[in-house]
């Protein structure tokens, strides 16, 4: 019989006092629980009537329940079993609490008991809990980033490397535990291949992150070499102490292989194998730089075949191929591989001569329009003469803009045609033949008339994303019209060159800048208040500081909030003015205006130099995106710069999406907005509605 509560003899009467005011838990029993003190009851939710009716095991959570019961039963037996261990019991009203329990072998009523004692101890296992999961996930965090993670202690010994790093380094974790960092890690300078000191040094020896500029070169246990971005930053204890520091490894490799291969694709013409257009602009605008900087003067030719249209036609595509191939084989030949030559689309071909006198210059075409004028193209039997137009235009203090001289020079070309072919046209300022071709004289003239006359007009064509899931405020980029006394719409392609080329276009921009805002205003007092506009600005304003001036005020004035705006520049004017446009980005970015980058991926530039412009978008040249569904070849391009882009950052917007198929692809390739004639076709933005259109505000 199991004697009561009450039934402690009087030799146990200090067990009692001290059992009853215990902030322990004691227990006492055999197979059934025998006695259970206040703070035991207290701890299980039971009276001790209620725990007599359990063995004692039962009180146990089932997680634990054979584990105790096992020792338990093995301890009244007298054998040697954990007198101390940690397990969850099971209250009554179902909560399980952690407890610390101490157990011992006692005399009670003449046979062998079990005693225990039990502290509460679930706060503290709930916290141990908690931060093993925290070290968990930052161990697997660590484990699963792309980044290569180094952590070493004060004295720069190293307790651990992520897989990345020990990819990168070709040690072990298991190797490298102990070891100077200066044993395991091997950075040298890119260009000399000296050793650099490593920032882990930097941040233990001054306490402070430690990051170098540029790229730089780890040579791994093995002799492989990768491009790699490092930081460092010390770590430090409770009382602020530096305990170590944390390494962080970026491969830059793949991202330099995709930009080399982008270069590749970007700059040269697949057929020729010579530089394209866009590369040829960008080196005519260095050249321009440098005669203002006081260099030598250059020359620009442009260069038409004359039969082109006749072989092409008759013998086909490949035919006209492999004659502009030979073509330039031949031109290149004349010139020399010291001269920068292009084919800039077409039949037509672009010359840059530096250091080159006008004379020099034109001596040379006339030798390109002999060697031409001789050479014999053969195709299955059959045989063509050919011929070819220069034009040609000198390089000198008076030039400003690489548009400008092209546009000259195809102009000169253009005559050299006209008067027969087969011979040169050199530009002069005062060349009639030229005002003639282009009218540019009387476009300056139409164009002041269209100012004082307000018969400016601006159209507006939505960028949407690409994933129709995807859900942002609308955006639309603002378009300029010139609309005839007539009512007849020109489009800016008519009018622009010689805006430019006549320094017009700043007025245009101002224009354009303030009509778009008063516009806008006006939108959201009819209560649009999300639509967002891009306006373009030209290259000869982005350098121009009464612009930025008159541009502040107008965004000021307006009231418009800065996010609603989004300025696009183009890749040319941006690197032509690459200081001057960084203070006109910055301006406008701390007013809260975004920034998108026309033509990107058109020219080395792109890559040399967006790391330095702070752009939110970059436009995928229309000339790529066209035709990427039928030439492998422009679709590669195409992922290649959205890759690089988003590598960098920055979100892509695809030109001239003229059909379901391409939009398609751009999704599959994950490029985040389109742009043309199948997502919307420009409308006028006074058009009542125009603006709101697909936001569901009308």
């Amino acid at each position: 019989m199991t004697p009561p509560e009450a039934d402690l003899e009087p030799g146990e009467a200090w067990f009692r006092t001290l059992a009853e005011t215990s902030s322990f838990a004691i227990f006492v029993y055999r197979e059934r629980f025998l006695y259970a003190n206040p703070a035991a009851k207290k701890l299980m939710g039971m009276s001790l009537s209620e725990l007599r009716e359990l063995k004692f095991w039962e009180a146990v959570h089932p997680d634990h329940r054979e584990l105790v019961r096992q020792r338990g039963e093995a301890r009244l037996q007298g054998e040697e079993v954990p007198t101390r261990y940690e397990f969850k019991i099971q209250r009554k009203d179902g909560e399980s609490r952690w407890v610390d329990f101490t157990a011992g072998r006692i005399d009670f009523h003449g046979a062998p008991a079990g005693l225990g004692t039990a502290v509460d101890v679930t706060e503290r296992k709930e916290a141990e809990e908690a931060l093993h999961r925290e070290k968990e996930l930052a161990q697997i965090t660590l484990e699963s980033i792309g980044d290569g993670v180094i952590r070493t202690d004060d004295r720069g010994r190293i307790d651990y490397l992520n897989p990345v790093a020990e990819e990168l380094t070709g040690w072990s974790e298991e190797e490298a535990e102990g070891k100077r960092l200066r044993e395991v890690l091997k950075i040298v300078d890119e260009a000399t291949g000296v050793p650099v000191e490593n920032p882990v040094e930097h941040s233990l020896r001054d306490g402070r992150i430690g990051v170098f500029p540029g790229d730089r070169v780890l040579v791994s246990r093995d002799g492989g070499r990768a491009r790699v971005r490092d930081l460092a930053a010390p770590i430090r204890d409770r009382e602020g102490e530096i305990a170590g520091a944390v390494l962080v490894l970026r491969d830059l490799s793949r991202l330099r292989e995709l930009e080399e291969e982008m270069d590749q694709l970007a700059t040269r013409d697949p057929v020729t194998g010579l530089i394209n257009r866009r590369e040829f602009e960008r080196r005519l605008v260095g050249a321009i730089d440098e005669v203002e900087a006081g260099g030598a003067g250059h020359a620009l030719a442009y260069l038409d075949l004359d039969q082109f249209k006749l072989v092409n036609d008759t013998c086909g595509h490949t035919a006209g191929d492999e004659l502009i191939k030979q073509i330039g084989e031949l031109i290149r030949t004349v010139v020399g591989e010291d001269r920068t030559l292009a084919r800039l689309g077409g039949d037509e071909f672009g010359l840059l001569l530096r250091s080159t006198t006008t004379s020099e210059a034109r001596d040379l075409a006339e030798g390109i329009v002999e060697a031409v004028r001789e050479f014999r193209f053969s195709w299955e039997d059959r045989l063509f003469a050919v011929g070819v137009s220069v034009g040609l235009v000198p390089i000198d203090e008076e030039t400003r803009e690489a548009d400008s001289a092209l546009s000259a020079a195809d102009a000169a070309c253009y005559v050299a045609k006209e008067q027969g072919g087969n011979r040169v046209h050199l530009h002069r300022p005062d060349d009639t033949a030229l005002a003639q071709r282009y009218g540019e004289m009387q476009w300056v003239s139409r164009i002041h008339r269209a100012l004082a006359e307000d018969r400016l007009v601006l159209f507006r064509q939505e960028i949407r994303p690409v994933d129709p899931s995807r859900s942002e405020d609308p955006l639309y980029e603002v378009f300029l019209r010139l609309r005839e006394p007539g009512g007849e719409l020109i489009g800016p392609e008519a009018f622009i060159p010689a805006a430019e080329r006549y320094k017009l276009i700043g007025r245009l921009d101002r224009w354009v800048l303030r009509r778009t805002l008063e516009l806008v205003a006006r939108i959201r007092e009819e209560g649009d208040r999300r639509t967002r506009f891009a306006v373009n600005i030209s290259g000869q304003s982005l350098g121009d500081e009464a612009f930025l001036s008159f541009a502040v005020d107008e965004v000021e004035r307006s009231g418009i909030p800065g996010d609603r705006l989004c300025f696009e520049i183009t890749e040319t004017a941006a690197v032509a003015r690459l200081t001057k446009a960084l203070r006109f980005m910055s301006v406008f970015q701390r007013m809260g205006c975004r920034f998108s980058l026309d033509d990107f991926g058109t020219g080395v530039s792109s890559f040399a130099y967006l790391r330095n412009l702070p752009v939110d978008y970059v436009k995928i040249d229309g000339e790529f995106v066209r035709d990427m569904t039928r030439d492998p070849i422009q679709q590669a391009l195409v992922q290649s710069v959205n890759g690089i882009a988003h590598t960098m950052g920055v979100e892509t917007v695809a030109e001239s999406v003229e059909d379901e198929a391409t939009l398609e692809s751009l999704r599959d390739l994950g490029v985040d907005l389109a742009q043309g004639y199948w997502i919307d076709r420009p409308r006028m933005l006074e058009e009542p509605g125009a603006a709101r259109a697909r936001t569901g505000s009308e």
